[in-house]
């Protein structure tokens, strides 16, 4: 029967923090915290920048994207994890597990690109500032735009379709809060060994190579601020890509780490890095981009002025 789906598990446990059961309810406390803010951060972001005429650029345009696949991935891991730190059975379908880990592999993909066009975005206004708006017209931004959210959900029908050529027969505990795969991969009764090459590839290509395009824009971006005489223009000019730089060195750290290892390398550890890309960067994002961006503080206040008013 090689080849074919030999499912035998029908569902998951996922064991998510049971090495520290007497934190349960800080724990629930602490992240439903931590979802409200981040709910509330990012659809702030989207507000603001869709009610500000002056925030409309091809900046925000991704960022209001960015904001969107955050209250995403946010939205469809905490829920769940909550739920299971409030009961006893924490047991999840095996359909509702794979289409977790579909849903997943959509956003990681799909950020993983955005914030690489973010960075090209960075790099067009930076080096080529009289030609910006020519080059980063709206056909484009939404070309740009659609593409990545393309290539994620087509990324995530080629880590699917391969789960479904793998058997499942126990044991059935995940070590992990959500059906991430390298835990899934775990507990397959048949060889991974293509899945696992499948995630090397997908990380060298796309992690990597959007790293890669990230760290190349950042060499010409650097360089064209060095030649800038002024402080002020040198410092406005950091400014602009200041809060990308943090939110790709935070979101591409943990998720290389993550996925540049075989799943049998996966350890209890890695649970707290997943936090880092999947509940911190979502909270952390709307705050970097409004505390650093003096035009989204600027939108801030006189929202507040209006309804002040």
């Amino acid at each position: 029967m090689e080849g074919q789906n030999q499912t035998s598990v029908i569902e998951f446990t996922l064991e998510g923090f049971l090495n520290i059961p007497q934190s349960q309810m800080a724990l629930f406390v602490a992240f439903a915290s931590s979802y409200a803010v981040a709910l509330a951060g990012n659809i702030s972001i989207i507000t603001l920048i869709s009610l500000y005429p002056a925030l409309h650029t091809p900046m925000y345009f991704f960022l209001v994207n960015l904001s969107f696949l955050d209250v995403c991935t946010i939205s469809m891991i905490v829920p769940q994890m909550l739920k299971n730190l409030l009961t006893q059975k924490k047991t999840i379908s095996f359909q509702s597990c794979i289409t977790q880990a579909y849903i997943f592999v959509i956003f990681l993909a799909t950020e993983l690109l955005l914030l690489a066009v973010m960075a090209f975005d960075c790099y067009v206004a930076i080096c080529h500032p009289l030609r910006y708006m020519v080059i980063m017209n709206w056909k484009v931004c939404c070309y740009l735009a659609s593409g990545v959210w393309v290539c994620g959900i087509l990324l995530a029908n080629v880590h699917v379709l391969s789960l479904f050529c793998l058997s499942f027969c126990g044991p059935s505990a995940i070590n992990h809060f959500f059906c991430e795969l390298p835990p899934l991969l775990k507990l397959s009764c048949t060889d991974t060994t293509f899945n696992q090459y499948l995630m090397l590839v997908t990380e060298l290509f796309l992690g990597f190579g959007c790293f890669l395009l990230i760290l190349v824009s950042y060499v010409y971006i650097v360089s064209s601020i060095l030649k800038i005489r002024s402080a002020q223009g040198k410092k406005k000019a950091f400014s602009t890509c200041s809060s990308h730089v943090i939110v790709v060195t935070l979101f591409y750290s943990s998720v290389i780490y993550t996925y540049i290892r075989p799943p049998s390398m996966y350890l209890d550890s890695d649970k707290i890095v997943a936090l880092l890309y999947m509940v911190i960067t979502p909270l952390l994002n709307p705050l970097i981009y409004s505390l650093r961006n003096k035009e989204v503080k600027e939108a801030f206040k006189r929202l507040i002025r209006l309804h002040r008013d």
